[in-house]
Formats: C-alpha cells, structure tokens, sequence
C-alpha cells in the first residue's frame, strides 16, 4: 500500500512532467505570434485555437476543479490518472521529437525558466501547506487549468525590460548606421512577395556590389536592429531590409532606423487583415504608404503594377517612380516580360525594359510569380547601375530555394512541392497555377488561411475554386473555413469526396499513396504539419 508521502511524490513528478510540456507549448504559441497581443488573441478564434480549451481532457479537468471546489467526490484518483497519463505522452512527444518546443532566446529560455520555477514553488507550496489530497489535487488542478493565463501574464510583466533592451538595440544600430553615409539601403515591404523579391535582388546586386542583406524571419525592429550591430560594416555598399509589420506605424519605425533611399512594394492582399484590424492600416503599413512617406524627394518607389493596391500607391507618389509588370498590355511598366516559359524546374523569360533594351533571363526558380518578383529586383539592378548582360549572368546564381517554392523528388515517386515556407491568398493561387504544369493527378495539401479578417470566407471561396479547376485531391488540414472551401469546390465541379479534412501526419500520407502514382504531384502549402513534410519527403 502507498503511502502518504509517496503518493504526494508521484502526483507531483507526473504533474510537474505535463507543466513542462505546457509551459513549453505557452511560450511556443506567444514566440509563434511574435509577442503581439492580437495575434495571440486572433488565434483563439480558429478551430485549432478553440481546441486548446474545448477539448474532453481540458473539460474533465473543469469538471474536476468543481467537484473538488464543492467537495461532491474524491477526485484524487481521477487526477493522479490523468497526470500519469499525460507523463507518459510527454515522454512519448520528446522520445518522437514531435513535442511544441520554442526557439531558443534569451527572452525564450528566461520565460521558461520564470514559469517552471513558479510551477515548482507552487507544488512546493500546496504540499506543505495541505494536508490532504484531495485539497493538494485542487490547487494542482487549478493551477492546471489556468496555465495559459498565467503564462500571458508573465511574458506580459516581462516584456516592459525586453522593450528596453529593444530600445536600447535600437537606439544603437540606428546610431551605427548613420556612420555609414554612403551606404545605398533598400526597404523592401508587401503582404507577399517580399522575401523572394529580396533574396533575388542581394543575388544580382552582388554581382557588382559588396552586398547585406536582412536573414530569414529578421524583419522586424530587432531583427534588422542586430543584422545591422552584427553584421553591417564599412565594406558593404548596399543594405536590402526586409520590412514586416502587424500594426499601423510599424514601418514608420524601421524606416527611421535605416532611412531607406529605394523602396519596393511588391505586393498587397488581406493577408493579416485581422491583426491590422482595417485595410486602412494594413496599406498604411504593409501597403507601402509609410515608406512612401519616408523616402525623401530624391528616393525611389518601385512598385509591382500587377496588383491594385500598389497601383493606387504608385498614383499618389510625387517622387521618381517606377514600376514593374508580367505583361505590358495591362499598365505602361518600366519593364515588362515576354516570350514567358514556366517549366517545371526553371524560368526563361525576355524583360524588356522602357526604351528597348532587353535581357534574357534563364533563371533556376519556379512559378510564374517569380517572375514578378524577378523583374522587381531587374528593375532595381537597372536603376544601380548594371547592364541587363551583368543582371542576366548573375541572376543564373539564383538558387531554387530563394524562390520561396521548391520541387522535389519524394517518396514513392512523386513530385513534392514544398510551399510550406509561408501562404497568403495571392501565392496560394500562384502555386496552384505552378502545379497545373504536371501531368497525372495532382494535390494539394494546405491548412485554411488565417488573420484574414472579414474576408477570409470571401478569399476561401476564391481558393476552393481554384482548386476544383487544378487538383484531384485536395486535403485540408485545418477546420476554420474547410466547409466553405469544399462547398466552393464543388460548385465548381471537384467531387466531394476528393476535399477531406485531415491533420493527422499518417492519415494524410496513406490518402496520397492511395490515391497517387509515381510521377504525380503533391503541393505542400503553407503550414501543414512538419511530419507529413519529412513523410513524403522520404525516399
């Protein structure tokens, strides 16, 4: 027979092994939003978002906290049942390294650490001063079930230092980059085609330059802060900065950091409408107004002339301007394409700029997008200085992954194209135009878009509609908006049966191999989750 004390130490041990996993899982989430409280709170309002706190194991826990709280039964058993239960899946997450686990930081590492010690001091807490234990269960279980709460609350005290620190960061780079008075820096902001268009331009530009530019997942006021403490130095002649923004006034603040002289917009959509709260402030922000406003009278806006929102920008701007498009026919672009090839695993195209000179381009990127995004950076290498011959050499450097879209050869055979880097309503379309080049049967694995705002049912139903008119087999992997993109689908002539819902990694990789042959395509686009990735990427 246990006794006393033991029982106490084994709830304890199983107790403290589940607070980890959701300590870990808390501070996952708020990293994942980037600490913006509305992106945080956004994510409640999603299917899976909703499933963190209406879910059987969460309500049982509920429904323990109030049997213990009016003493109506012995809930003991139960709870130690449940922690044990949650141990062991912990232990099986780690073992299979499937566990929600944060990028390691400085502010990361100390949130986890605060939360872990407050966990441990609370367990120290209720044994000592309880004394039975169903009352220790109790205060175990509310501890439990207010987590999530608890965690916001810390990182939310924390935050006033981490905002020093980054004022402080910030105060510094902007003070080194004054130093540098003949440094040319190019700002680079949009809802979609920023990363692309960036990578592409730091590839040509240093080809004649000594070129920096912003790292992945850096465009923020601390990222660009530390690339530029980092890594920026007198040798550099140019410095390309990836801008990124939630809120309305953001990229004021990074433009006052590096005061651009060329700014590109490179494309604008619903994309983190919800954060943004209004269109007003999301083509404040992302749409290219504030950097409009902070070039100076002798800068440069360079915007795609595909898309209407950078369209109005462009008409409002009363500095040098130019402007980019696919095709001449639809606006006057500075530089346009012709004699367009999409092939599977390259780009050729001729860019034809005002006055008549041209370049051929024979690029390793996929997806008739990037030829949008080509054409921005061509545009901008044009304006530097560079010959097309010059641009058109080094553009042959280009790397498959920089395009943002990647084709591989994966498991059984079939073509796997990884979109899974990021997903806004406009790529989503452009990957399913990439997709619709390969013969046999073709898929598209994707999860519902988000932070869409008041038009996500509109976009979903755009989405289900071009799907119907590409894929075979469309899996969705998440639940917010699947009705109405499967309704969209198959008004438009998709069988029912071949859009499912479908989250779990194994599942999903068996309705493919069912489904498909070697030589078919799979599109893998925006957030689907990780293992279906290494699944069928697996050869």
């Amino acid at each position: 027979m246990l006794s006393f004390v033991n029982l106490i130490v084994i709830l304890g041990i199983f107790w403290i092994a589940r607070t980890f996993r959701n300590v870990l899982f808390w501070v996952y989430l708020w990293q994942l939003k980037e600490y913006h409280i509305d992106r945080f709170i956004d994510h409640f309002r999603t299917k899976k978002g909703k499933k963190i706190f209406i879910n059987y194991l969460y309500l049982l826990k509920v429904a323990l906290l109030v049997l213990l709280i009016f003493r109506f039964s012995d809930a003991f058993w139960p709870v130690l049942l449940i922690y044990f239960g949650e141990s062991l899946i912990t232990v099986y997450l780690f073992a299979k390294k499937s566990i929600k686990i944060p990028v390691a930081t400085i502010k990361t590492i100390l949130l986890v650490f605060i939360l872990l010690v407050l966990s441990i001091f609370y367990l120290n807490l209720s044994i000592i001063k309880y004394e039975s234990l169903e009352k220790l269960s109790l205060h175990l279980i509310i501890f439990d079930v207010f987590l999530g709460f608890f965690a916001s609350v810390i990182v939310l005290l924390v935050q006033p230092f981490f905002v020093l620190v980054r004022n402080n960061t910030i105060k510094k780079a902007t003070q080194k980059i004054k130093r540098f008075g003949e440094l040319k820096v190019i700002a680079i902001t949009g809802s979609y085609g920023k990363t692309s268009t960036k990578e592409f331009l730091k590839t040509i530009l240093s080809e004649k330059f000594n070129v920096l530019a912003t790292p992945d997942h850096k465009n923020s006021e601390i990222g660009i802060s530390q690339t530029i403490l980092n890594e920026l130095n007198g040798k550099h002649d140019i410095f390309i900065v990836e801008m990124g923004s939630y809120k309305k006034g953001g990229i004021n603040l990074l433009c006052d950091i590096v005061k651009p002289q060329i700014g590109i917009v490179t494309g604008v959509n619903e994309q983190h409408l919800a954060t943004f709260k209004s269109m007003g402030n999301l083509l404040s922000a992302e749409g290219g107004q504030e950097l409009l406003f902070c070039l100076k009278k002798d800068g440069l806006l360079v915007v795609n002339g595909d898309n209407k929102y950078c369209m109005d920008l462009f008409k409002k701007a009363n500095i040098d301007k130019k402007m980019y498009s696919i095709e001449s026919s639809r606006v006057d672009a500075d530089i346009y394409s012709k004699e367009i090839t999409v092939d599977k695993h390259f780009l050729d195209f001729i860019a034809i700029q005002k006055g008549g000179q041209a370049g051929h381009f024979n690029v390793n990127a996929i997806g008739r997008q990037n030829i949008q995004n080509l054409l921005g950076a061509i545009l901008i290498a044009r304006e530097l200085g560079m010959s097309f011959e010059e641009i058109s050499k080094s553009a042959k450097k280009i790397l498959q992954k920089q395009s943002g879209i990647i084709l591989k050869k994966g498991a059984y055979g079939l073509n796997i194209i990884d979109s899974s880097y990021s997903s806004n309503p406009d790529g989503v379309i452009a990957d399913l135009d990439y997709l619709s080049i390969f013969g046999g049967k073709k898929v598209i694995v994707m999860p519902c878009l988000i932070e869409l705002g008041k038009k996500s049912e509109e976009v979903h139903r755009q989405i289900g509609k071009k799907i119907a008119t590409v894929c075979d087999l469309a899996i969705i992997t998440t639940e917010d908006k699947f009705k109405i993109l499967k309704e969209s689908a198959t008004l438009s002539g998709m069988n029912e049966n071949n859009i499912v819902l479908s989250e779990k990694p194994l599942e999903i990789l068996n309705l493919i191999t069912t489904f498909c042959k070697s030589g078919d395509a799979v599109l893998l686009e925006g957030r689907v989750p990780i293992e279906i990735i290494k699944l069928l990427n697996k050869k």
